[in-house]
C-alpha cells in the first residue's frame, strides 16, 4: 500500500512539474487518429516537396501507346508459384472489332521488376538540381517499358505522377492561404476585441457581410478578376489571395472572442500599469496566451482552403492546364463517358478526401492538446 501511494505521489509530482508542452504532447498522443493523421500529413508534404523525385515520370510526359490505360497490377508471385520481388507486366492494347473500344491486357511474357532509386531520364529537382534517379521505377528501363500504378489519363500521362505533382499546389495553397488569413484575422480580430467601440462594430459588420454572401457566386466574381491566359504562378498567387480574402472571417471571430475575455485579465492590466505599449501587450502577452488554440483553428482551416481551391479549379474558375493541382485533375474526370471507361481518373478525389480527413483529425488532436488540463 505504501509503494502504491509513493508511486501515485511521484506521478502527481511529475505531472505538477511537467511543462505545458509535455502535457499537451501526452494528451495529443492519446488521440490515436490525430497521431496517425500527423504521419499522413507529414508524408503528403514530403511527397509535395520532393515531387519530381517521388514521381515515377514527369507529370506532363505523354505516352500515346497507353491512352486511358488501367492501373498495372503489382505481382509478387512468379510463374512457378514462388515469391518474387515486386514486378509489373507490360500492357498490350486490343481493340474490339465490333465496338472499336480500346482495351488493355497483360503480356504474360514480359516482366518489369520494380526497384527503389531507379534510373530515369535526366530531370531537374526544383528546376535547378540535375538528377537521373527517381524514388520508384523499373530496374532496367527498356524502350516501351511502362509502370503506370494508377493508370493513365486521356493523353497517356501517368496519373500517379500527376497526383504527386498536384499535391505541391493543392497542399501549399492551403498553407499560404491560411497564413494570409491568419495575419488578416489576427490584426482585424485583435483590433475588434481589444479596442471595442466603433472599431469592433465596423469589423464585425464586415464579417457579417462577407459571411452572408453565397460562396459559389462570390468565388465566381472574384475569380473573374483573374485575367485569362496568365502564367500559372501568377494565377496561383491570385487564387491564394482570393481564398485568403474569403477565409479570414472565422479566425477573426475566434481572436476577437479571446481578446474580449483577456483584455480585463490581471496580467493585461498589470502590463498597462507598468507602461507597456499596446503593441507589446497584444503580441507579448495576449496572443501567446491562446496561441495553441489559434494553431488548432488554423489546422482546421487548411482543409477548407484545399477544398476551395479544388472546387474553383474543378469549376474552371481557378487554375488551368498546364498547371497541375488536384482540382485540375478532377476537371478531367467531368465526362461520364471518361469515368465509365477510366474510373481511376477519380483517384485525385480520394487524395482530397484523405487529406481533408487527416487535417480534421489532426486539428481535433491539437485542440485537445491545447487544453491539457481539460477532460479527454
Amino acid at each position: 500500500m505504501t509503494d502504491i501511494s509513493q508511486h501515485e505521489s511521484d506521478l502527481l509530482k511529475s505531472y505538477a512539474e511537467a511543462s505545458g508542452f509535455r502535457l499537451g504532447w501526452a494528451k495529443f498522443r492519446k488521440h490515436k487518429l490525430a497521431v496517425v493523421s500527423l504521419y499522413i500529413v507529414g508524408f503528403l508534404y514530403i511527397l509535395a516537396i520532393f515531387a519530381e523525385f517521388m514521381s515515377p515520370y514527369h507529370h506532363s510526359d505523354i505516352n500515346r501507346r497507353h491512352v486511358l490505360a488501367p492501373p498495372q497490377v503489382v505481382h509478387f508471385v512468379d510463374h512457378g508459384g514462388g515469391v518474387s520481388w515486386p514486378y509489373v507486366r507490360e500492357l498490350k492494347s486490343e481493340r474490339d472489332p465490333i465496338t472499336r473500344r480500346l482495351s488493355y491486357v497483360e503480356d504474360v511474357e514480359t516482366k518489369h521488376t520494380l526497384r527503389l532509386f531507379a534510373p530515369s531520364e535526366p530531370y531537374e529537382m526544383w528546376g535547378f538540381i540535375p538528377l537521373e534517379t527517381r524514388f520508384l521505377g523499373i530496374s532496367e528501363p527498356k524502350r516501351g517499358a511502362t509502370m503506370f500504378l494508377l493508370g493513365t489519363d486521356t493523353l497517356g500521362r501517368d496519373v500517379l505522377s500527376r497526383i504527386i505533382r498536384g499535391a505541391r499546389i493543392s497542399l501549399s495553397i492551403g498553407l499560404v492561404g491560411v497564413a494570409l488569413s491568419f495575419v488578416i484575422g489576427i490584426v482585424l480580430g485583435g483590433m475588434s476585441g481589444y479596442y471595442g467601440g466603433w472599431v469592433d462594430t465596423a469589423v464585425q459588420r464586415t464579417i457579417d457581410f462577407l459571411q452572408s454572401l453565397p460562396t459559389i457566386p462570390l468565388w465566381m466574381g472574384l475569380a473573374a478578376a483573374v485575367p485569362p491566359g496568365q502564367d500559372p504562378i501568377v494565377t496561383y498567387l491570385m487564387i491564394t489571395v482570393i481564398l485568403s480574402i474569403i477565409g479570414w472571417t472565422g479566425i477573426a471571430r475566434v481572436v476577437r472572442g479571446r481578446f474580449l475575455a483577456l483584455r480585463e485579465e490581471d496580467f493585461v492590466l498589470a502590463a498597462r500599469i507598468s507602461g507597456a505599449s499596446e503593441i507589446r501587450i497584444i503580441l507579448r502577452h495576449m496572443v501567446p496566451s491562446f496561441a495553441s488554440h489559434i494553431i488548432a483553428s488554423l489546422t482546421l482551416s487548411i482543409p477548407e482552403m484545399i477544398l476551395a481551391e479544388t472546387a474553383l479549379s474543378f469549376l474552371g474558375l481557378g487554375l488551368q492546364s498546364p498547371a497541375v493541382s488536384w482540382g485540375v485533375l478532377l476537371k478531367d474526370a467531368q465526362s461520364l463517358q471518361v469515368i465509365s471507361q477510366a474510373p481511376w481518373l477519380l483517384i485525385p478525389g480520394l487524395a482530397v478526401v484523405i487529406t481533408v480527413l487527416a487535417f480534421n483529425f489532426l486539428g481535433d488532436g491539437l485542440r485537445d492538446a491545447s487544453d491539457p488540463y481539460g477532460k479527454t
